[in-house]
């Protein structure tokens, strides 16, 4: 039996240019671990990673009810600022669910999601580091720090694919924990 069993974690990912290992790394430890994993993104059908990796999207955006979900997961790549960035429905949805208790996360250039969502301010934080990013980081008043995975409370924020597994065990300890 795993750890988080009976829990529930919706993984936004973009419908194009996703980054493959922040997706499947992490789901197959969700997964694993006794956890329901849905999808949502911003169209329907099959999500391309930059890599090749396909994932099939379970729900729209707009269909999503945070309420349903024990944490809400946002998987980076290079589709993140074109497809996530600016989706103020994701932004509800975050913060919201923040506002709810549940486990928000983000991992990559997704980072900038949390930050524009409002959840970020004054708050510990990491991200893929890029200009746009960090320029974000700083507009929206979140500490970037360069540490591989940070967890501030019930937020838990991740700088990349190389940080996939951790980041994905991070927030199994902290659902563990519910």
């Amino acid at each position: 039996m795993g750890r988080i069993q009976d829990k529930k974690i919706l993984m936004v990912i973009a419908p194009k240019k996703f980054r493959d290992e922040e997706l499947n790394h992490p789901r197959e430890i969700f997964i694993r671990e006794g956890a329901l994993v849905e999808i949502a993104s911003t169209s329907l059908g099959e999500a391309g990673g930059m890599f090749g990796a396909k994932a099939k999207i379970d729900l729209l955006m707009k269909e999503v009810n945070y309420d349903n979900y024990d944490a809400v997961v946002v998987v980076g790549g290079m589709g993140s600022p074109e497809y996530l960035w600016g989706d103020t429905t994701l932004q509800n949805i975050i913060s919201n669910a923040h506002k709810s208790g549940k486990v928000v996360a983000a991992i990559c250039l997704s980072g900038v999601v949390l930050a524009r969502a409002g959840i970020l301010s004054g708050i510990e934080a990491t991200v893929y580091r890029t200009s746009e990013s960090l320029s974000e980081y700083s507009k929206w008043g979140a500490k970037y720090t360069a540490n591989n995975v940070v967890k501030s409370g019930r937020i838990i924020t991740a700088d990349g694919p190389a940080s996939a597994r951790n980041f994905g065990n991070t927030i199994v300890d902290v659902l563990a924990e519910v």
